[in-house]
């Protein structure tokens, strides 16, 4: 597909009568394994990416998520979409400035969040958050390519269990002209089907412990169920515990779980 293809087929997909299942990769590898189990579209994890390189989330900057970003795409023929964090900017010029790096990297949509990755409060005033969105709306939509934008509200990753205010700032954003809206960290049906009833654009829920089941998320509905670095923390979990193995027992029972899945990677790395 051509990059507008891909995108259009995107957003597309939210709309469907399932919710659109969008694992998130971090490497070329995980990203053609996932391709390959039949995934109808992919997005990055800012943690899972920030752990290849040895650093914790939040340590990458905009030329070095732009540039996975494009390895990602590249990966595979799938929509891909991209955490890109708070734009890698405060002011809405400059969150314009990393949407037209997302395009020019291939991209089907990205998403913009309203933390402040500091001090002194963890989440932008809601007016600046808005005008943010709406600076990388407009770069999104200007084009031939209409870049699938998510806004997201962080209240609730951030300790700010204010269901209310949450609501209040994704309607602001889909206003500014989101096109997806998420709240990572709400987790409860009646959460979820608040979010849902307030705005018009398609919902992203984080897959976390405690959130309802894809079939329950459908019947609420949800647009769109994204995993974050939950594939990624799992993988290297795996990891963890092979090696205290080795390292405690010097027995190698971790070889019975890496051969489960050796026959889908073999078959998607050939």
């Amino acid at each position: 597909m051509t990059q507008a293809a891909a995108a259009a087929e995107f957003l597309r997909l939210h709309r469907a009568d399932t919710p659109l299942l969008m694992p998130n990769p971090w490497d070329i590898g995980s990203a053609r394994l996932l391709a390959s189990m039949g995934f109808a579209a992919l997005a990055t994890t800012s943690a899972g990416h920030a752990a290849t390189l040895g650093r914790a989330d939040g340590r990458v900057d905009r030329d070095e998520a732009l540039a996975h970003a494009a390895d990602i795409v590249g990966a595979t023929d799938l929509p891909v979409s991209a955490d890109l964090e708070n734009g890698f900017a405060d002011e809405p010029a400059g969150v314009a400035e990393t949407i037209a790096g997302a395009l020019a990297a291939g991209l089907a949509g990205c998403s913009i969040e309203d933390s402040t990755r500091g001090a002194p409060t963890p989440i932008y005033a809601v007016g600046l958050a808005a005008e943010r969105v709406a600076a990388a709306a407009e770069t999104a939509h200007a084009g031939p390519v209409h870049l699938v934008l998510t806004a997201r509200c962080e209240n609730y990753l951030h300790g700010l269990a204010d269901l209310d205010d949450t609501i209040a700032r994704l309607q602001a954003y889909e206003a500014a002209g989101a096109d997806v809206v998420y709240a990572p960290g709400i987790t409860t049906i009646d959460q979820i089907r608040a979010v849902v009833s307030s705005v018009g654009v398609p919902v992203n829920v984080l897959a976390l412990p405690g959130v309802p089941s894809v079939a329950e998320l459908g019947e609420l509905g949800v647009g769109r169920v994204s995993i974050g670095s939950g594939f990624s923390n799992a993988a290297l979990s795996a990891l963890v515990r092979a090696a205290q193995e080795l390292l405690d027992e010097g027995t190698y029972g971790f070889w019975d779980d890496a051969s489960d899945g050796l026959g889908v990677i073999r078959a998607a790395f050939r």
